[in-house]
């Protein structure tokens, strides 16, 4: 088994104010919430600024290289958003068979 982590640090564009920026990021998650219903995915980070957000998404799966697959897909979707830059992408891939 192996569990993906993929963390997104994203730059809104016009953005000016938390509402504003829950109106951008909220439907970001929903997509990959409806594209990929077997991933996990909230906003984790940067929740006082209001024109950086962090996402992060896990995945579980059977194989390393279907996590890793899943991973690209979330992050070439969420990246084509035109109104978001992707600033980084960072993934992390655990096992099962990984030392405590």
């Amino acid at each position: 088994m192996y569990v993906g982590a993929l963390t997104l640090d994203l730059l809104l564009g016009d953005v000016h104010s938390l509402k504003q920026k829950r109106a951008v990021v909220r439907p970001v998650i929903a997509e990959v919430q409806k594209r990929f219903p077997a991933v996990a995915v909230a906003e984790t980070g940067n929740n006082d600024l209001h024109r950086r957000a962090e996402i992060g998404i896990a995945v579980v799966a059977a194989t390393a290289a279907n996590a890793s697959r899943v991973m690209d897909q979330c992050e070439r979707l969420v990246a084509e958003r035109p109104e978001i830059d992707l600033l980084s992408a960072r993934q992390r891939l655990f096992s099962d068979e990984d030392e405590d």
